[in-house]
């Protein structure tokens, strides 16, 4: 085994693994293709180079992205500590200068003696270096990063998440107009009686994969409105694409007639409203997006509409006034690989203990989210080098919730950023939900302290 390890990748995962393999007293090899070549995203030199929003989100504890920050900080992040010094003013957000964010990380790894960076892209064959490594490519991996991949995982491809829709609390749904089912299975049969229907039905709520919301024509009217006049994201060019029928935006479809989404992913048909044993005018169907049940998804709502208005819009459909909403649908170029086939909750590729993923090329969605994917991975890194134990972080935090999450088995596996829906739950029931993100978030701090 060779004496260093590598670290393919300067963005923010690949960063953060660094520093934490150098501070264990480890060699570490980081290749950055900056600024030989550069991603169709980025347009500077600086390692951990941030392109979008400047927000690393709430600072708060009772925000699942505000704690994860305060676990990173317990467990000395180079790039938290980097993103509070070059923080700017914003509320109760953390906000960056994002020049001089990259500027200080850059600095910081250059003045580490073990860390020698490598400004080009990486082109050797994994399989024949005697040695360990990390991939922290990112969502905007290079061609021939992507078949070094390919090889290495053994899939023959790699997921483009390019539509995603928006995922929500099951505690948030409101279970008064909400109910159970599957679609077709809860027919009423012509021969059945209202009495007998009601019994069947009240047997099918064992099967709780999917959530029904139905409209009355009025509640649809008012919330087609709202969806086809809402204010959409404007996609980077690179990102500009022909709309396949598979996964058209909501906005879009709905833009081609009052009734065609009544007739496609909000038809009603196969379904009676157990309020008034009437069918809905139509109906939007929720499914199940995580093993433990505390999370759905919408079924058939991939969008591009800005978050802020999403909120708005779909908070209008029946039984999702008070919803909480961990995640808001996207569309853009994200490589990521099929995680909870491939990876442990340690990052490490299960058939090959030497290579590890981190960052969003893992299915964590944010910044936040990618530096504590490079910091596991980095600290794992480690282990195996001297022959120790790996950590698994306790799925009681935000980060070994998160590792849980993209290593767990999931059909419809698609990234995730740090929420609380990702949690289990509290083994008492609290209604306030701010008190009850407040004990879950001392209960995931008391974890930290014990690793």
């Amino acid at each position: 085994m060779k004496d260093y390890i590598i670290v393919i990748g300067g963005g923010l995962a690949g960063c953060e693994a660094a520093y934490q393999i150098a501070k264990r007293g480890i060699k570490v090899k980081l290749y950055e293709m900056k600024p030989s070549i550069f991603s169709p995203a980025h347009s500077n030199s600086n390692l951990a180079e941030i392109v979008c929003s400047n927000s690393f989100k709430s600072n708060s504890i009772t925000n699942a992205c505000g704690l994860l920050k305060e676990e990173l900080r317990r467990l000395d992040s180079l790039l938290i500590k980097c993103a509070d010094k070059t923080a700017v003013p914003a509320g109760q957000a953390l906000a960056v200068d994002r020049e001089e964010f990259s500027k200080l990380v850059t600095k910081e790894i250059e003045k580490l003696d073990n860390v020698e960076i490598i400004r080009e892209e990486f082109s050797k064959d994994l399989d024949k270096q005697d040695t360990i490594a990390i991939i922290a490519t990112g969502p905007l991996t290079s061609e021939k990063m992507e078949k070094q991949i390919l090889k290495l995982t053994g899939e023959d491809k790699l997921y483009f998440y390019d539509a995603a829709a928006p995922i929500v609390e099951k505690d948030s749904i409101d279970m008064n107009i909400a109910f159970y089912g599957d679609r077709y299975a809860q027919e009423k049969k012509k021969e059945e009686s209202i009495e007998e229907w009601k019994e069947r039905l009240s047997n099918q709520e064992s099967d709780k994969s999917y959530i029904n919301l139905p409209f009355t024509r009025e509640e649809y009217l008012a919330f087609y409105n709202q969806l086809i006049n809402a204010e959409v994201v404007n996609l980077h060019e690179f990102e500009k694409k022909e709309i396949f029928e598979g996964c058209m935006p909501i906005e879009v479809m709905a833009k081609r007639g009052e009734d065609t989404i009544r007739f496609g992913p909000l038809k009603p048909v196969g379904f009676d409203d157990p309020r008034t044993a009437k069918r809905p005018y139509a109906i939007v169907q929720l499914r199940q997006d995580n093993e433990a049940g505390t999370l759905y998804n919408l079924v058939g709502f991939q969008t591009n509409l800005k978050f802020g208005e999403q909120k708005r819009v779909f908070s209008m459909i029946p039984g999702l006034r008070d919803a909480e909403f961990v995640k808001y649908g996207v569309m853009h170029r994200n490589t990521y690989i099929n995680s909870p086939v491939l990876l442990n909750e340690t990052f490490n590729l299960k058939n090959n203990k030497n290579i590890f993923f981190a960052g969003q090329i893992t299915g964590v969605e944010g910044y936040v989210e990618s530096i504590a994917a490079g910091l596991v991975a980095g600290i794992n890194a480690v282990n195996t080098y001297n022959n120790e134990d790996l950590i698994a972080f306790s799925e009681e935090t935000v980060i070994g919730a998160l590792a849980k999450y993209i290593s767990s088995p999931n059909k419809r596996f698609q990234p995730m950023n740090a929420n609380f829906g990702i949690l289990p739950p509290l083994e008492e029931k609290i209604k306030d939900k701010q008190e009850r993100y407040k004990k879950m978030a001392y209960r995931s701090l008391g974890n930290i302290t014990k690793i």
